[in-house]
């Protein structure tokens, strides 16, 4: 039988979940970066005073929220307890002690409740720029990447630290934009903070002791139930990416086992010299993600429910890299956590997890100036702008995957027009990929088409921060691997898939990011699927025949049907 305080528990549950997710909107609406706003590359949480996180926003992205879940205790640890005040805020960009590269602001705000302190906010966002070489994958060590914040007070006792502020100004390309979503991560906090203390005085409540001990004790026993009633063994998966000059090998052994599923990442490739290396902070939240995903994907995430998926890797790995390797692209070798662990678990548990699919965010940063080839119009300027955009997810057991749709980021595709607006940079094309995604019984997520250039008197530089053009996606039980990527100039001057390149004025870069792959047997596909792809462009005539067979008639009658306007 439930009992009185269990319900007001679960009831008091839910609100902090409503509360962290009004803390997340708030910076949303207050963020300065397009990266925040349009694309959501942010987290959010509430965590009790001894610094495990209680809840999470569910806007964010698992890479900032599961590393987040490790980086209060740091904070803790470096500010000292007794130096905790009412009015603090701290700040880092550590990527071992945030959430994995300089390009990360977090920042986290203790909460006090009649002057006793009952836990702590925090909150990260993605920054545009942070000094150094920017954000690609050139810099050799992360001396390289930016500029370092140390765990430290933003504010003491309520009074920002005006110096600190002057040094990170005078060294970020854009100090306007990068001051704003600072004082915008310190206020969604503040406004969590607010939350909560509305609730408490609702509920009467003294500290946060009663409902942590619920939300902690029963996710646990609800995600060691999970991990118990599958089969126990072990399984080994394996996936070769492109790297930054030689692919990349990525090695995982799962193992489910009593109260715990363990991912050993022992004889995966070393450290890179350029910066895609992973700290390992990085590579346990998409770990963890990826295993709570297939076993637990109900469940809260807190502290309590990702405790049993323990995750290693030998030091000086790619996925377990130290200080000062360079972890400018940590996401681009991150992403691609999830999709190994796939590869294991789909053996121990079949039809359960999806086919392969673009993995790491499509990203890259447009560095504009004037031009420096001839003449410049007098309101020609210097820009960075920033874009997200994604791949084909991969299919799933029993449905295709989504198109441009990231996974395991989650972060959102972001629109032109808001692209646009932040500088002279010109989106020229911007659609699905027809025939992108790997053929099946279940169809693989299209990937995009993208054209990009500068507005006359511009020249730029690109930072790609792309994959799977020489190793793409793969499909799983006879799916068919999904389209790689490719990124040339509208000349055909090939260009590669990372690091800065320069683009001379007149110029375009022509993109196609990569496909979802497919699941099961194409000759499994239901033909009305079939139908719907063609009908809709998702696939052509060629790719139909080609892949599943449709005979020209056939083919002919669905795009006549489909012009006079048949649904399908």
């Amino acid at each position: 039988m439930i009992s009185t305080s269990q319900v007001a528990h679960q009831v008091m549950w839910n609100r902090l979940i409503s509360v962290v997710e009004e803390q997340a909107q708030a910076l949303v609406r207050t963020a300065f970066s397009t990266s925040v706003r349009e694309a959501g590359d942010l987290s959010a949480g509430v965590y009790n005073d001894a610094g495990q996180m209680l809840a999470q926003a569910v806007t964010g992205t698992p890479g900032h929220v599961n590393a987040m879940a490790d980086a209060v205790g740091h904070f803790i640890r470096r500010i000292g307890r007794d130096n905790i005040q009412p009015g603090d805020v701290y700040i880092t960009n550590d990527p071992w002690e945030g959430t994995g590269h300089l390009h990360d602001i977090t920042v986290v705000t203790p909460s006090f409740h009649h002057d006793r302190m009952i836990g702590f906010f925090a909150c990260t966002a993605h920054i545009v720029d942070i000094g150094g070489r920017g954000f690609g994958a050139d810099a050799n060590s992360v001396y390289e990447e930016g500029l370092y914040i140390p765990i430290m007070k933003f504010a003491d006792r309520g009074i920002v630290d005006r110096t600190l502020m002057q040094i990170i100004r005078g060294n970020v390309r854009e100090p306007d934009q990068l001051a704003g979503d600072i004082y915008a991560l310190a206020t969604c906090n503040e406004i969590g903070h607010r939350r909560l203390i509305d609730m408490m005085t609702e509920f009467k409540l003294a500290d946060l002791t009663g409902i942590s001990d619920f939300i902690l004790t029963n996710s646990r026993k609800a995600t060691l139930e999970r991990i118990n009633a599958l089969p126990p063994g072990s399984a080994d998966g394996h996936m070769q990416i492109d790297g930054y000059s030689n692919p990349i090998d990525l090695r995982v052994r799962v193992t489910i086992a009593q109260d715990r599923v363990i991912s050993d990442w022992a004889g995966t490739s070393g450290l890179d010299k350029k910066g895609i290396n992973v700290p390992l902070v990085y590579t346990k939240a998409y770990a963890c993600y990826a295993l709570k995903c297939a076993i637990a994907p109900d469940i809260p995430n807190n502290a309590a429910s990702l405790a049993p998926f323990e995750i290693s890797a030998p030091e000086n790995t790619i996925i377990n890299a130290v200080h000062p390797a360079p972890v400018a692209l940590r996401h681009v070798i991150g992403h691609m956590v999830p999709d190994t662990i796939y590869a294991a678990l789909d053996q121990l548990l079949p039809n359960t997890v999806p086919a392969e699919g673009a993995g790491c965010l499509c990203n890259f940063q447009v560095s504009l100036r004037p031009r420096t080839d001839g003449p410049a119009p007098i309101d020609a300027r210097r820009a960075e702008v920033l874009t997200f955009n994604s791949g084909g997810a991969g299919a799933r057991p029993t449905l295709d995957g989504m198109n441009a749709t990231a996974f395991p980021s989650g972060v959102m595709t972001m629109p032109v027009e808001a692209t646009e607006q932040v500088g002279p940079v010109i989106i020229w094309r911007k659609e699905l990929r027809p025939d992108s995604g790997g053929a099946g019984q279940f169809r693989g997520g299209l990937g995009q088409y993208m054209v990009v250039g500068a507005r006359e008197g511009h020249e730029f530089d690109i930072q790609a921060m792309f994959d799977r053009v020489d190793h793409p996606a793969r499909g799983r039980r006879g799916g068919h691997p999904g389209a790689p990527t490719t990124i040339a100039q509208d000349d055909n001057t090939k260009m590669k898939g990372k690091g800065k390149q320069f683009v001379p004025h007149g110029r375009r870069v022509e993109m196609a990011f990569p496909g979802g792959a497919g699941y099961g047997d194409p000759a499994d596909r239901d033909p009305a699927h079939i139908m719907r792809d063609l009908a809709l462009g998702y696939i052509t005539p060629e790719f139909a025949a080609t892949y599943y067979g449709l005979s020209q008639a056939k083919i002919a009658d669905i795009l006549h049907r489909a012009k006079l306007g048949e649904v399908f």
